[in-house]
C-alpha cells in the first residue's frame, strides 16, 4: 500500500521530485504523531497550557524534524484556540535545536510550491513567523537588506524554497552545537547573524557516550580491570578513570591491558573471517576508521595512505614493517554516487594488496559490511589506532572518536569536532596530530583549491595518483580508477592532496611508537583515564541543566532494590 511507504523506508533518496515528496511527507508524519502524543498525555494532567513549557521540552536533531515548529503552532492554534502571540512564547519556550553538522545534507530546503501543495496551514504559519523575523531584524538593522535576505526563512533564488535550519533556530529558545569547535563554527559562520541577534541562545554542547554499552557490553575484559583497580563506582562516575594515571604498577596494567587487547583481536579476527572469509592477523596493528562513507571524514586519505605502505613494500620487500591490518566499517546514504565509489576503492585495494605475495601478508584490508553497534561492540575495542581525519571545520563532534579513545585506542586525528577536546584532554603527547586547521582550510578554499598543486610536488602522491588512473587496483575496468583519478586531481573537495604528506608522516610516526610497546601502554593509559567527561551522563546533565532547566530527582532505595 502507497500509505506504508511513508515509514518503510527511513530518509528516502531525495534525487527526484518523488523522493523529495515522500521525505517531507515521511518527516511531517513522525513530527505529527510526536506532537499530537506530547499534547495527548499533557492534557491528561492539565486544563490549559500555561505550564506546557514547564513540562514539555522537544529537542530538534537536526533539521529533519524542524517542521515541529510551525505544527506545534498549529495545533496550539487551531486544535486548542490559542492566539498568535500565546502559541508563539509556549513554541519558543518548549523548542530547542541541536546542530549536528555543518554538511548542507543536515540544513534541509524545501521547494515553496512542493510545501504549499502537501501542507498549505503549515506554509502559512512559516510565512507569518516568517515576516515577524523579518519585522525584528529590520528594527535591529535598519536598511540592511542583505541581512535580511539571509536571515529570512524563505529562500528566493535560485529557486523559492523554506530553509528549516532558519525555521529551527527562529523558533528554539536553544541551539547547540556538539562540540567546541562546532558552535564556534554554527556562531560565527552558519547562524551568525542569528548569534548576533540572539546571542543568548547560542550554547555547546559536546556529544557523549555510554560507558554501559561501550566499555560494560563490548569490552568486559578492560571492565574487569577497572572493577578491580577502580571499584564498580567508576561505570556511573566516570571520573574516577583519572586514577589510572597515578596506579603505582604502571607495568603489570599495561601488561593485564595488552592481554585483553589482544584477545578483543582475536575475537574481532574470527568476525572478519566470518563474515568476509578472509583471515586477519591479531598481532598486527589494527588501524580502524568505522564511520560513516562520507567525502568530508575522507577515507580516500586513509587509502591514499594504504597505497603508500603498499608501494613502499613493492620498492623494499625486505623491508622492516609494523604488520598493519586496517579495518574499515561504515554505510553510505543511498543516493551518495561518490561515497560508494570510495568503499569500490577500498575493495579494489584490499583485492591487489591482500593477494601479492610480496606483501606477505604485512599489510592487510578489510571491509566488514552491514555496519551495526553489534559489529562496531567487536572493532571497538580491538582497535590499536583510532583514525579521526575529517578536514578540519568539518566534523561536527564525532563519537566513534569518544568510544575508539575509551577502549585503549590511540587517536591520529585533525584539530577538528571533538578531537580537540580529546587531545586537550589526554595530552597532545598522547594523541597523533595532524593536517591543517580550520582558518587554514578556510584560506585556501578562498585563494581558490588546486589538489594538482600539491601532487606535482609529491613524488609518492603523483604516483599513486596515476596508479589508480591507470587501473592498477580496478583491473577488470581501469575507467573506474581513472574516473577516480581524475577526480582527486580536479575537484577533491575535502582537501586530501593538500593533507596528504603530514599525514603519511604522522602514520610513521604512530609506527615508529607502536614499536616501544611501554611508550605505547602508557599513552593507551592517559587516553582510557581522561574519558571522564566524555560520558553521555555527563552530557545529559549538561542538557538538563543549560537547555532544559530540570532539576535532578532524588532517588530512594530501598534495601534489595
Amino acid at each position: 500500500m502507497t500509505s506504508e511507504t511513508i515509514s518503510r523506508v527511513l530518509y528516502p533518496a531525495d534525487h527526484s521530485p518523488e523522493g523529495k515528496e515522500l521525505r517531507l511527507k515521511q518527516q511531517y508524519f513522525f513530527v505529527a504523531c510526536s506532537i499530537w502524543d506530547i499534547i495527548r498525555r499533557y492534557k491528561l494532567h492539565h486544563s490549559s497550557f500555561a505550564d506546557l513549557p514547564n513540562k514539555v521540552r522537544i529537542q530538534m536533531n537536526d533539521t529533519h524534524p524542524s517542521v515541529a515548529v510551525a505544527e506545534l503552532m498549529r495545533v496550539l492554534m487551531d486544535d486548542e484556540g490559542l492566539g498568535w502571540d500565546e502559541a508563539w512564547s509556549l513554541t519558543e519556550r518548549s523548542v530547542a535545536y541541536t546542530n549536528h553538522t555543518l554538511m548542507p545534507e543536515a540544513l534541509e530546503k524545501w521547494p515553496v510550491g512542493m510545501f504549499e501543495r502537501l501542507l498549505p496551514r503549515h506554509m502559512s504559519i512559516i510565512y507569518e513567523i516568517n515576516a515577524r523575523l523579518m519585522r525584528k531584524a529590520h528594527i535591529h538593522w535598519p536598511g540592511d537588506t542583505a541581512r535580511l535576505r539571509r536571515m529570512s526563512i524563505i529562500e528566493e533564488e535560485p529557486e523559492r524554497a523554506i530553509r528549516m535550519a532558519n525555521l529551527a533556530v527562529t523558533g528554539s529558545n536553544h541551539i547547540n552545537g556538539v562540540a567546541a569547535l562546532h558552535t564556534e563554527l554554527v556562531k560565527k559562520n552558519l547562524f551568525a547573524d542569528f548569534a548576533e541577534l540572539w546571542p543568548e541562545r547560542f550554547v555547546n554542547e559536546t556529544n557523549g557516550v555510554t560507558p554501559r554499552r561501550w566499555l560494560r557490553i563490548a569490552n568486559p575484559g578492560l571492565c574487569r580491570i577497572l572493577d578491580r583497580r577502580l571499584g564498580p563506582e567508576w561505570l556511573s562516575d566516570l571520573g574516577k578513570l583519572t586514577a589510572l594515571k597515578n596506579v603505582k604498577d604502571a607495568s603489570a596494567l599495561h601488561e593485564e591491558l595488552a592481554l585483553v587487547k589482544t584477545e578483543n583481536k582475536r575475537r574481532l579476527a574470527d568476525v572478519a573471517k566470518l563474515k568476509t572469509g578472509g583471515g586477519i592477523d591479531p598481532r598486527s596493528m589494527f588501524v580502524v576508521q568505522v564511520k560513516r562513507i562520507h567525502e568530508y571524514k575522507r577515507q580516500i586519505l586513509c587509502c591514499l595512505h594504504i597505497i603508500t605502505q603498499y608501494l613502499r613494500l613493492k620498492d623494499n620487500p625486505t623491508a622492516d614493517v609494523v604488520p598493519s591490518t586496517f579495518v574499515f566499517a561504515g554505510k553510505a546514504a543511498p543516493g551518495y554516487a561518490m561515497a560508494k565509489k570510495h568503499i569500490r576503492l577500498i575493495s579494489d585495494i584490499a583485492s591487489i594488496v591482500n593477494e601479492d605475495p610480496v606483501i606477505g601478508g604485512r599489510l592487510r584490508i578489510v571491509f566488514l559490511p552491514n555496519y551495526s553497534v553489534t559489529l562496531a561492540e567487536r572493532i571497538i575495542p580491538a582497535a590499536d589506532v583510532s583514525l579521526q581525519i575529517s578536514l578540519a571545520g568539518t566534523e561536527a563532534s564525532g563519537t566513534g572518536n569518544m568510544k575508539l579513545s575509551m577502549n585503549g585506542a590511540l587517536t591520529v586525528g585533525t584539530l577538528d569536532g571533538a578531537n580537540i577536546e580529546i587531545r586537550d584532554l589526554v595530552g597532545e603527547e598522547n594523541f597523533f596530530l595532524f593536517g591543517m586547521t580550520a582558518e587554514p582550510v578556510e584560506e585556501l578554499r578562498r585563494a581558490g583549491y588546486r589538489p594538482r598543486d600539491f601532487i606535482d610536488r609529491s613524488e609518492m602522491l603523483g604516483r599513486i595518483v596515476k596508479l589508480i588512473g591507470a587501473g592498477f587496483f580496478s583491473p577488470d575496468d581501469p575507467a573506474r580508477g581513472a574516473a577516480l583519478a581524475r577526480y582527486l586531481v580536479e575537484h577533491d573537495p575535502f582537501l586530501a592532496c593538500a593533507d596528504f604528506d603530514e599525514y603519511v608522516r604522522c602514520q610513521d610516526e604512530v609506527a615508529k611508537v607502536y614499536r616501544n610497546q611501554p611508550v605505547w601502554m602508557h599513552k593507551v593509559v592517559q587516553n582510557i583515564a581522561a574519558m571522564g567527561p566524555f560520558s553521555s551522563d555527563e552530557t545529559i546533565r549538561r542538557y538538563a541543566r543549560d537547555i532544559w532547566q530540570l532539576e535532578p530527582v532524588p532517588i530512594a532505595y530501598e534495601p534489595g532494590d
